[in-house]
């Protein structure tokens, strides 16, 4: 029971647990034993009319209906068991852009109890193949732009979105009885269901496993936020809201809030492909009349310098822009709240880990939201002092950690990485230092882990030292962080030349060039003296970026 004092936060004294303040939705009866798939789940609700879109395709206007998606899945499922031999617990590489088939194809992996791996399209060649021996892919499915990257990865040759969507459209008989039917399609709860790769708290990236029954779980939240918030499911077509669909469906962020949430609140969504500009969201808000747009905040960041097409007129039906993947600074909204009157900008927090957003905004009814929301019901969190590990009650700054049914099974054979990530008793650390006020929303104070946020996308410093090591001039090398006011930060290398080397910044960035993806490079170099590390040999960030801003000090100091 929760202490009068610390009601309105949540905040339960006897326990150090916040517990969340929207309401419970109705309990899914998902044990280990239970029989359910996420596909399953998402096609037994009650949906809207038949002919009602699910999905549009901003730059065709084709779309596909309720209907028509469970009919593609069920025969696409058909077709990848009975033509390309997938099995259940097979991994099948995704490695596409949006598209409006991006869906069919996850759910169609997922309805057949293969495991779904989707993949940033950015990736070099030598980073898939480093994915590919940790995960080891029955089957890669990607687009024709790009099998030159992607061709002889594995044994079995490549499937095409192109032609495998064509093929179903233009041959629409299942070649087996539909999977979805099927009495042996056994599909546990407990069984993986998606493996997304994340650098976590730390380190190397590393192979999420997230089973049915953790994406069940966020499904049936979300569901339940919004479509019982009147945001998704609203029996009225007029009423129903449509979301722009401008993140990437391979990133948690975007798949879990698409092809789960949204999809299971009986809205719409607009698929806007190609690289993110503000005129092509504008448009399609314009002849969409979208209502609620999930992005990044390099995202509102390009939106309020473009800022002049809110007053361009038709974009009235435009209520919420909702923000998340990295903290966003106070004069990015205070631009956007003055770029776009009364369209409400709230944040959101989540991680691969949890399988999706564990806060949000719905139910705090401010237009600009500082805080990334609340807890999420189901999920519970605690506050950690970092150097005692004790529970802190509200406005205590500590490690925010979390507990619930969404929270992943663990990281793909890292015993290690999984026990210093989620402890004996399922709390989840996050590594980011936060408070929760007394009203039980969240704040992002700072991050406790290495990561580098560069647009939203994870880069870990240990992956770019690790190849910046191997250069024969560099004596040592420590990557961090560089503030950016459109990528929100960018890798940045600290580098110990060796004797005796002339080595230039440009050099630098041009080794790096290559070898990783663009989100990965180094875009900033600066020379020291000596890396500082503890006698173990860790890097001390800390007094990295402490002297990192002392020679910036000096630096200023010298133009003046």
């Amino acid at each position: 029971m929760l202490s009068e004092e610390h009601a309105t936060s949540g905040y339960e004294t006897s326990t150090g647990i916040y517990h969340s303040l929207l309401p419970l939705p109705t309990h899914l009866p998902l044990h280990s034993s239970a029989v359910l798939s996420l596909p399953s789940y998402l096609f037994s609700l009650p949906l809207p009319s038949l002919s009602h879109p699910c999905f549009i395709d901003a730059s065709t206007g084709t779309t596909l209906t309720f209907t028509s998606l469970r009919h593609l899945v069920s025969l696409a499922a058909s077709r990848l068991l009975s033509n390309h031999g997938l099995k259940p617990h097979d991994v099948v590489l995704l490695v596409a852009p949006n598209s409006l088939y991006f869906p069919v194809v996850s759910l169609a992996i997922l309805s057949i109890g293969a495991i779904l791996s989707p993949a940033n399209p950015l990736l070099t060649r030598s980073e898939f193949e480093s994915q590919i021996t940790d995960c080891s892919p029955s089957l890669i499915v990607t687009t024709k732009s790009l099998s030159s990257k992607m061709s002889n990865l594995i044994p079995n040759p490549l499937l095409f979105i192109e032609d495998f969507i064509s093929d179903l459209l233009t041959n629409p008989k299942p070649t087996v009885q539909a999977p979805l039917k099927l009495p042996y399609e056994c599909i546990k709860t407990s069984d993986p269901a998606v493996l997304m790769y994340s650098s976590g708290t730390t380190g190397k990236s590393k192979g999420v496993i997230c089973t049915h029954a953790n994406l069940i779980s966020m499904t049936h939240v979300l569901s339940h936020v919004w479509g019982g918030t009147g945001n998704g499911a609203g029996t009225d077509t007029g009423t129903r809201d449509v979301y722009a669909c401008v993140l990437p469906l391979f990133h948690m962020f975007g798949f879990s809030v698409f092809v789960m949430g949204v999809l299971a609140t009986g809205a719409t969504s607009v698929i806007v492909p190609d690289r993110f500009t503000p005129d092509r969201l504008m448009e399609a808000v314009r002849k969409y009349s979208v209502t609620r747009v999930p992005v990044v905040p390099p995202m509102v960041v390009m939106m309020t310098r473009k800022g002049h097409v809110a007053g361009g007129g038709g974009i009235g039906s435009l209520k919420e822009v909702i923000s998340s993947g990295a903290p966003l600074a106070r004069e990015h909204m205070e631009r956007f709240a003055l770029c776009f009157p009364g369209v409400r900008l709230s944040q959101c927090y989540g991680l691969t880990e949890t399988s999706g957003p564990v806060t949000l905004c719905d139910g705090v009814e401010v237009l600009m939201h500082t805080s990334i929301g609340r807890v999420i019901p189901t999920m519970e969190a605690k506050i950690m002092d970092i150097s005692s590990g004790e529970s802190l009650a509200p406005n205590n700054i500590g490690e925010l950690c979390l507990r619930g049914p969404s929270v992943m099974q663990g990281y793909l054979r890292n015993k290690e990485a999984t026990s210093l990530a989620i402890d004996k008793d399922g709390w989840l650390s996050t590594g980011d230092l936060c408070y929760i006020d007394s009203h039980g929303c969240v704040y992002v104070v700072d991050r406790i882990k290495e990561l580098i946020k560069y647009k939203a996308y994870q880069v870990a410093p240990a992956e770019l030292e690790e190849i910046l090591s191997s250069h024969q001039e560099i004596q040592d090398v420590a990557v961090t962080s560089h503030p950016d006011e459109e990528a929100g930060e960018i890798p940045m290398a600290c580098v110990v030349r060796k004797s005796g080397s002339k080595i230039k910044e440009i050099d630098i960035i041009a080794f790096m060039r290559d070898k990783v993806a663009p989100y990965k490079k180094i875009r900033k170099v600066i020379f020291l003296d000596s890396i500082p590390r503890s006698p173990s040999g860790k890097i001390l960030r800390w007094h990295l970026r402490s002297r990192i801003s002392n020679l910036n000090k000096i630096d200023v100091q010298a133009r003046l």
